[in-house]
């Protein structure tokens, strides 16, 4: 099988792969994960807090999420949501999104669920003491949670946090269904034109192996210094 092994294809495909396909996979990882940590950090919040409304709102939208494949997810906004669009503004025509637009949101939507149910584990795992204590000094609910509950809970969580980064790394494949290029979708054109589908394949293979190996050793590394008393 290794036998007519090309390792050209793959030094000449290097610069597209990582200089377009790597940098939209990481552009996409980051702000899905900003944007999922914010918006979950606000999920968890309104599920731990007194309001009804609110929590079954949260509740309501994390297991929404949480019921639905990413691929289907992928497919409802970027087909739906201009249709949805239209209908709101009044508009003759489809409301344009875009698939990058259509992904970035996507996936920040998406991972918002799965970051809140971390979020609020970690803010359920301080003990509720700190927060009768900073209510009987006067502060406010949101005052007590950005001050003291949730700096704990992040530091707490931060593995976890990271580990699902990692998940959401490796799901950034799924663009390939909106014709973007991210970098196995640049390793799958670049396989299917040169006919050399073991040679980008195996490559792809290795460097998310790399990267994922690697960055699972420092959540390893991570968690236990957090492990260990300060």
């Amino acid at each position: 099988m290794f036998q007519d092994f090309d390792l050209q294809v793959i030094l000449r495909a290097a610069p597209y792969l990582f200089g377009e396909g790597m940098v939209f996979t990481l552009t996409l990882t980051a702000i899905a994960t900003v944007g999922g940590i914010a918006l979950g950090t606000l999920l968890a919040l309104a599920r731990l807090s007194g309001s009804r409304a609110a929590a079954t709102m949260a509740a309501a939208y994390v297991n929404l999420f949480r019921a639905l494949p990413l691929i289907l997810v992928i497919f409802l906004f970027y087909f739906l949501v201009p249709y949805v669009g239209q209908w709101v503004t009044g508009a003759s025509r489809p409301v344009q999104v875009g698939a990058r637009n259509s992904a970035i949101v996507t996936f920040t939507l998406f991972e918002a669920a799965y970051f809140s149910e971390i979020i609020r584990s970690g803010v359920q795992s301080i003990p509720r003491g700190q927060l009768a204590a900073a209510q009987a000094l006067g502060m406010r609910y949101a005052q007590t949670m950005t001050t003291i509950i949730l700096p704990q809970a992040f530091r707490a969580m931060a593995p976890v946090l990271l580990t699902q980064t990692i998940v959401l790394f490796q799901d950034t494949s799924l663009v390939y269904v909106l014709s973007l290029t991210d970098f196995l979708g640049g390793a799958t054109k670049i396989a299917q034109r040169e006919g050399r589908l073991v040679e980008m394949y195996l490559f792809a293979a290795l460097v998310y192996l790399s990267i994922c190996f690697s960055t699972s050793r420092v959540v390893a590394h991570l968690q236990k210094r957090l492990a260990t008393p300060i």
